[in-house]
């Protein structure tokens, strides 16, 4: 194995730390929050044993599949968008998660790391309704009653709003609860920010919803759960157990795929393990993602 080699199965085993990418005047950034461990073949039900006994590098020593979590900050002309707030300070574990371990908390912290408060986010873009997303959008800030981004608007997709009624029966109750004060509707197509685009992504939830960042002759496609790990690009009939849409969801990573495999655009996993940032091929007959050092 070459040392290249070897590298990339060690940042497919641990979370990402803090990357960032800068496009002209624009700059992208992870912010992390914390870690994912999921039960690999309760995750991705369609992957075989043999499977993942031919991928051994997606798998850490646990045989979990380990899963980056927290936001994107893009920054541009002194402002600043979050999207997607982490899973927010809290840990859980099995049994009370059949999926595995799931850890937050970092997100704050690692805004500081990058010169940011929350007050410096004019607003929160969330690819949808679900728990390791909305995080910090509704947790108190440590030290307070308030929330961290109580200056911020929530930008979430109409049909993913319209359709909320899905999350509170997974138990979103609460948190929706606190967030609706400060949510605003965004249609497909909309910019919300300058150069940033939804693109509406259903399948994962009804109303799942990408994110296109244009800057500098290049697209970022923050594709939100659409993807779930770097494996899926070459495989994108596996679908997560929890998609809401089996059939769409995996219609929609097809899509994306031609999206992402087009000249000069590079997508964004949030989930990707420290693999965050990548372009895709599909020069052998298969999507390949190909992580980029930010």
């Amino acid at each position: 194995m070459t040392d290249t080699a070897s590298h990339l199965e060690d940042r497919l085993r641990r979370p990402s730390g803090i990357r960032s990418l800068t496009l002209g005047d624009a700059r992208l950034s992870f912010v992390p929050d914390g870690v994912l461990q999921l039960n690999a073949r309760l995750w991705l039900p369609d992957a075989t044993d043999e499977d993942w006994a031919q991928s051994p590098e997606y798998l850490d020593e646990t045989g979990s599949l380990v899963a980056s979590v927290g936001g994107l900050l893009v920054e541009r002309d002194g402002r600043a968008l979050l999207i997607d707030a982490g899973l927010g300070p809290v840990t859980i574990e099995p049994p009370e998660s059949r999926w595995g371990i799931l850890r937050g908390g970092a997100l704050l912290d690692s805004l500081a790391a990058l010169g940011r408060s929350p007050a410096d986010i004019e607003a929160v873009a969330l690819t949808h309704l679900h728990g390791d997303h909305v995080g910090w959008a509704w947790h108190a800030a440590p030290g307070s009653n308030l929330t961290a981004f109580r200056m911020a608007d929530y930008l979430v997709a109409e049909p993913e709003w319209s359709q909320r009624h899905l999350a509170e029966a997974k138990g979103m109750g609460e948190a929706l609860n606190a967030m609706q004060h400060r949510v605003r509707t965004v249609e497909d197509d909309e910019e919300i920010f300058p150069g940033v685009h939804v693109m509406i992504t259903p399948g994962h939830t009804p109303g799942h919803a990408a994110y296109v960042i244009s800057a500098s002759g290049q697209r970022v496609i923050a594709f939100g759960d659409a993807f779930h790990s770097s494996i899926q690009i070459s495989h994108p009939e596996w679908g997560a157990t929890v998609d809401h849409d089996r059939g769409e969801s995996e219609a929609t990573r097809r899509n994306l795929i031609a999206e992402l495999a087009q000249p000069n655009t590079i997508g964004f996993g949030v989930h990707f393990a420290d693999v965050v940032f990548g372009r895709v091929s599909t020069d052998t007959g298969r999507a390949v993602w190909h992580p980029l050092d930010a």
